[in-house]
């Protein structure tokens, strides 16, 4: 009996004992999550660091790939040495050829300071392909003008990328490879797919867009309310974009531009077609190219809203007012009507809810509706809309 209690009374202070130092070991130890911060903070001083390549090219291509094209014949017709575009083997114009844009490849070093170019250069690139490539009226077809710009400015972002380029030097080649992408979205409105593609050119005015407009949260720039005005435009109905520009400081959100483009956006969401329309007629030429991909459903659902309206056998509505609430031609404003089964008859339209056709005709493309756009252009060269200059 006495056995069994000793042993007993050995277990309990045991269990004391253990129990104490658990306590202890609990009070010096931190929980895992702030052990896990600690590890990667004291990973981060340990590790050095990276060094951001500044580039040392000063042209607007570097030697050894000019060698290596011309070697190659990969030379684009721009770039040509003039007189020796037939020749079996052409020689490159240094001062006519830009880098092109290459993927990134397994091994390859593409932060050779010898292959980039610093931003002073960069920007000198591209106003070069604006004023010599873009805005030149011998050079045809504009296709191919777009094909090589475009890639000319992805490879200008891409060496800004690399050497992490930021201020007003990034900020002033956004704004022109913003405007370009716009402006080619109207240009080259209705042109066949294997030679401009709506799609992908959306996806690169979106980038560029999203990082302007990034840059523009880090310090006050002259442009900014044009391009915030832009944006909400180009991105009619876009939450996103709507609470962006809300969330603008009041000394741009209050400015004249984001106040017509809110106004635009508005109209929109209501929706209310009719306004729109009107309400475009105040936007510049640049503002009307980020407008005009909206332009074809707001004239759809205007023609909608007019078929129940005036829904009646006896009425007659004159084509003419209708073309002007339209903003198109009298032949196009009876086209379009006729394509969403509208009856035209002589001078007058007829409505009717039950023959309204949602799905217009193939044959009716959205380039043969620029008016409203084309009447803004006047005579803006494509030199002074790229740049920004009114």
């Amino acid at each position: 009996m006495n056995e069994l209690f000793v042993i007993m009374k050995w277990l309990v202070d045991t269990s004391d004992t253990v129990k104490t130092k658990l306590a202890n070991c609990s009070m010096h130890r931190k929980p895992r999550s702030e052990r896990r911060r600690g590890q990667e903070r004291c990973g981060a001083e340990a590790k050095p660091e990276e060094s951001v390549p500044c580039g040392t090219c000063t042209t607007m291509c570097p030697i050894t790939e000019v060698r290596r094209r011309e070697t190659q014949r990969r030379l684009h017709c721009f770039e040509m040495e003039r007189g020796t575009e037939k020749e079996r083997m052409p020689r490159a114009d240094l001062s006519r050829t830009v880098k092109e844009y290459s993927r990134p490849a397994a091994g390859k070093d593409s932060t050779r300071a010898c292959d980039l170019r610093p931003p002073d250069v960069l920007f000198k690139t591209v106003c070069y392909l604006v004023d010599e490539i873009a805005a030149s009226p011998t050079l045809h077809p504009w296709t191919e003008v777009y094909s090589f710009v475009f890639d000319r400015l992805r490879s200008v972002r891409q060496d800004m990328i690399i050497q992490r380029v930021s201020g007003w030097e990034c900020v002033a080649v956004l704004e022109r490879t913003v405007r370009f992408h716009l402006y080619a979205s109207y240009r080259l409105c209705g042109e066949p797919l294997r030679l401009y593609d709506p799609h992908i050119n959306d996806i690169h005015l979106q980038e560029c867009l999203s990082w302007l407009l990034e840059c523009y949260s880090e310090g006050q720039y002259e442009h900014q309310a044009e391009f915030q005005a832009l944006s909400l435009l180009y991105n009619l109905g876009s939450a996103r974009t709507l609470q962006r520009a809300l969330e603008l400081p009041e000394r741009v959100r209050l400015s004249p531009p984001v106040q017509l483009a809110l106004a635009v956006n508005r109209a929109y969401t209501e929706p209310n077609p009719v306004r729109l329309l009107r309400l475009a007629q105040k936007l510049d030429f640049i503002q009307a190219c980020a407008l005009h991909r909206h332009l074809l459903s707001c004239r759809r659902d205007l023609l909608l809203l007019y078929s129940h309206g005036h829904n009646s056998r006896n009425c007659r509505f004159p084509i003419q007012k209708l073309a002007d609430v339209l903003s198109l031609d009298c032949s196009v404003a009876g086209q379009l009507c006729q394509a969403h089964g509208i009856q035209v008859s002589g001078d007058c339209v007829v409505f009717s809810k039950a023959s309204f056709s949602e799905s217009p005709c193939k044959d009716l493309q959205c380039a043969q509706m620029h008016k409203l756009v084309d009447d803004k252009q006047h005579d803006l060269s494509v030199g002074s809309i790229i740049h920004g200059i009114a």
